[in-house]
Parts: structure tokens; sequence; C-alpha cells
């Protein structure tokens, strides 16, 4: 691994112990297959109250990640701290504010995460919000990708995606799903109240829960032979739609 990512783990069972007891933000933690042992048993069983993805992989990917005696565990410490979006939405209402988030289901390209981010805080979006699995880490490229803003936005995980739809949707917002499986464009929407921008994966799209759940589903036109947009720039093209229309709605 690179330098920069390098600084950004902890190995040994005993120190990644420490580190969740300390309050350390640990993102994953990879351990190896078939370790066993009443230390390893203590580990996942804080692994699992503090929702913490873990996964076994063998031993030649922690040796290559680390050549120090990792002990079978290595963990990943995000730079950031974590968020509750049932604790940001509160008060983004009691600011008067009208509630603009985005939803990024299973974005697993950290550049896309950064470059997503970065739009996302010049377009004053009040938060992100992350599935606990099969996302990006957040680390040294994808804080550089944004320019900084992870350290602004509030990045929020969530153990179900469809559950904070169904918790955003009972506050008041709708949810916006970028998608091509529809007819309507993205510009025939009013993105002037409380809403929620839905992206999906670089590899298949939204999740069909969280289709069904969108209340609008919305489609960019594509004038070329190429199908489809980065999902950064496809992000920007509907983050930017909702701030020209709630500056008309000002005027």
């Amino acid at each position: 691994m690179r330098e920069k990512e390098k600084s950004n783990i902890i190995f040994g069972t005993r120190p990644i112990i420490e580190a969740l007891q300390s309050g350390k933000e640990v993102d994953k933690v990879l351990i190896q297959k078939g370790i066993r042992g009443e230390v390893y048993a203590e580990l996942n069983q804080m692994l699992k109250q503090r929702n913490i993805v873990s996964q076994h992989v063998p031993v030649e990917k922690l040796n290559r990640i680390t050549r120090k005696n990792h002990q079978g565990v290595v963990a990943f410490i995000s730079p950031i701290i974590y968020q509750n979006i049932e604790d940001i939405l509160p008060g983004i209402y009691e600011k008067g504010e009208t509630p603009f988030l985005l939803i990024l289901d299973r974005i697993s390209d950290v550049r896309n995460f950064g470059a997503i981010t970065r739009t996302a805080e010049c377009a004053n979006v009040h938060a992100i919000i992350v599935p606990e699995k099969g996302r990006a880490m957040i680390g040294p490229d994808a804080i550089k990708t944004s320019a900084g803003a992870l350290f602004k936005i509030p990045v929020c995980k969530t153990r179900s995606l469809k559950q904070c739809a169904d918790f955003l949707q009972q506050s008041g917002l709708k949810l916006v799903a970028c998608t091509e499986k529809t007819e309507d464009y993205y510009f025939n929407f009013d993105y002037i109240g409380p809403m929620a921008i839905i992206m999906g994966s670089e590899e298949d799209g939204i999740s069909s829960e969280l289709i069904r759940k969108a209340d609008h589903l919305a489609k960019i036109p594509l004038g070329g032979k190429i199908e489809s947009l980065n999902v950064s720039v496809a992000a920007g093209v509907l983050m930017y739609e909702a701030i020209r229309q709630r500056q008309l709605n000002e005027i």
C-alpha cells in the first residue's frame, strides 16, 4: 500500500479493540479466514455492537496491506465522524431551511464519491446518506478528490437505505431517483420542496427496492453512443437543476 493509505490503518487484535473502546471511527475491519480465539470473539462482538462492517479474507490479502505482524486483523480508520440523519434532519427544519439531501446507493469508487461530495458541498446539500455495506471507504483519495468537502458536509451511515427512505418520506421529503428506467426527464420535476436525490452504483444503478420507494424517476437525456454518464457527473446535473429551481423560486 502507498504510505498515505498505510496511515489510515491499524492492525493487531488488541490495538483495534483499544481503538474501538476509545471511540475511534472504524470504517471496516478485515479478519483472516478461519482465525479463532477468545480475543477474536471479543473483537467480533464489539464490531456487531457498533454495526461496523467486517469481512473475512485470506491471509494473503492482509499481507499485501502490511508486512508487519497484523495477527490476522486489519482495521481502516475513517478520517471523518459519521452521523445519523435522524439527528440532522430535525435541525434543518428548525433552522427554517428546506431539506436537500443526497442518497448514494452503493457508490464504490472512492474518486466518484469524493467528486460527488465536492459538488454536493458547493450545491448546499445538507447531508449525504450512504449504506454501511457496499460503499466506498473514506480515505486519503476520497478526501483529496473532494477537495476537503468531506470535512464540511455531514456523511450519514445507515444499515438500511430502504428504512432510511421510509423515514425521509415520513418526514416530508420527496425522493427523486436518477435512472434510465423511465421516460421522464430530470428537468420535469419540482425540486423546490424538501427532497433527496438518489444516485446508484457504478455497476448496476439504484437497487430495485429504492426504485420502488422513489416518488419520481428522473432520466438524463443522452445524445451520443455511450449509454450512460459517470455517476459523479450525473449527480451534478440533478443537484444543479435543484439549485436552479430553488434560486428562481426566490426571485
